[in-house]
């Protein structure tokens, strides 16, 4: 079965980075297009970032432009978020997301992101 966990979370400083990572089985993980989220407390889930299959085109939600960068290596089934100059409203539960090709959805159980003083 499909199976996604995150690492890499913790608490950091404003203006401090963290990269994230998740390791990603139970599908060809080289197929599939792949995603961040995250949730901060009391609001939606938000996209943060999407890149190919192949790894060859990403997308960033605005507020992540030129803060984030979203990665893979398909050798190794990991998918990477490298955050930097990160504020405190970067605060939250980061998700990384596969879809099937029937349109359901599956998520790890997410890390968690600090950023405050």
């Amino acid at each position: 079965q499909v199976q996604l966990v995150e690492s890499g979370g913790g608490l950091v400083q404003p203006g401090g980075s963290l990269r994230l990572s998740c390791a990603a089985s139970g599908f060809t993980f080289s197929r599939y297009a792949m995603r961040w989220y995250r949730q901060a407390p009391g609001k939606e889930r938000e996209l943060v970032a999407t890149i190919t299959a192949t790894g060859d085109s990403t997308n960033y939600a605005d507020a992540m432009k030129g803060r984030f960068t979203i990665s893979r290596d398909n050798a190794k089934n990991t998918l990477y978020l490298q955050m930097n100059s990160l504020k405190p409203e970067d605060t939250a539960v980061y998700y990384c997301n596969v879809d099937n090709p029937f349109g359901e959805a599956y998520w790890g159980r997410g890390t968690q992101v600090t950023v405050s003083s």
